[in-house]
């Protein structure tokens, strides 16, 4: 079965696209609801849906801004857009982050259908590439951990870190026997892919990455790392740049920064660091503009999370501290007690949520 998720503000039309679809006939299953486009960001990480169904406006996190971080992170998933607005902006968005269609409310049962047998036949045929071509599971394996190294290093922006990482990473790929062009190429797609994620939620353009590479990068293990590392560091010039010489700090792009990462081990040093200020600096200016000092809006945050996706039960609650960033499920019950009075457990139960 083929999973999907709904994403609109209004349950109601989330009701009608459940009722109109003809599920069973596609092989597709509603997995999860989000009405916001970092809920169902979160819930596309989570459940790995193949098809998402949007609105457009929402609150939060909009269709444009989900449709983007869609495209940058999860580019195989196929995309039907619904909107109350006929818009041409909206629907220039959809096609330029490849949707399937474009459908206009009130949702026409025959249009929705069509939509849904055009994202069956695409996800049909991408499967079928698959098989021609698969992916070796080892190497994202083996390669898995880097990638947590490198986000840590290039949100720390420490070049000489990442330029490290990279290299230690090719050295276990060639005593893995990893060295041929074809794996070489896996190697290459899954670090840019990585890259990509990392411009998108520092709030650069990433459009240069689609350019095509040339075959010398995957000549030699050392021609790939060097092609790798001239990228993330051409990237981080461009960060350090953006940040550095800016007239004066952004709060709002700090703010943003939390909000896309608080579910990793941020703390009010490594933002002073990632954005060119004193800690004393930062946490002074980011309580007088928020009203709540770095350290507590993080904690908020995860708290705010964590106690919406308690509300889907069907997501257990290790699930949901490991997604609010707590790896120790009993460290988690206690900071949520202290936060909300109540255990996980027992709101999920009392239906607070």
């Amino acid at each position: 079965m083929y999973k999907v998720l709904l994403v609109d503000d209004e349950s109601w039309t989330r009701d009608i696209i459940r009722a109109f679809g003809e599920w069973e006939k596609f092989e597709m299953d509603i997995v999860g609801e989000a009405d916001d486009g970092l809920e169902a960001l979160r819930l596309t990480e989570l459940l790995a849906p193949e098809v998402v169904i949007t609105d457009m406006r929402m609150p939060g996190a909009d269709g444009m801004q989900l449709l983007r971080m869609l495209n940058d992170r999860f580019p195989e998933i196929k995309v039907i857009v619904v909107s109350g607005y006929d818009d041409f902006n909206y629907a220039k968005h959809a096609l330029r982050y490849r949707a399937v269609d474009y459908l206009l409310k009130p949702v026409d049962p025959k249009e929705l259908n069509a939509a849904l047998q055009n994202c069956k036949s695409e996800l049909e045929a991408a499967l079928q590439d698959r098989s021609a071509m698969s992916l070796d599971l080892d190497i994202s394996y083996l390669l898995s951990s880097y990638k947590q190294l490198l986000r840590t290093h290039f949100n720390e922006l420490n070049k000489e870190g990442v330029a490290a990482t990279l290299q230690q990473m090719t050295g276990e790929l060639e005593r893995n026997g990893i060295k041929k062009a074809g794996m070489l190429e896996q190697v290459v797609q899954e670090m840019l892919l990585l890259l990509k994620e990392l411009m998108f939620a520092n709030s650069l353009d990433s459009e240069s990455l689609h350019a095509p590479y040339s075959h010398d990068a995957l000549a030699s293990s050392a021609n790939m790392t060097s092609f790798l590392i001239q990228h993330y560091e051409d990237t981080l010039e461009q960060l350090i740049h953006q940040r550095k010489f800016k007239n004066k700090l952004n709060l709002e792009e700090v703010k943003q920064f939390i909000e896309m990462h608080f579910a990793e081990s941020v703390t009010l040093e490594q933002l002073a660091r990632a954005f060119f200020v004193s800690k004393e600096y930062l946490s002074k200016v980011f309580k007088l503009e928020f009203g709540r000092n770095v350290t507590d809006y993080i904690l908020f945050l995860r708290m705010e999370k964590a106690k919406e996706w308690l509300a889907d039960e069907s997501i257990p609650i290790k699930a949901v501290a490991e997604m609010a960033g707590y790896e120790d499920v009993t460290y988690f019950y206690r900071v949520f007690k202290k936060h909300f009075g109540i255990a996980p457990g027992e709101m999920r139960k009392s239906g607070e949520v």
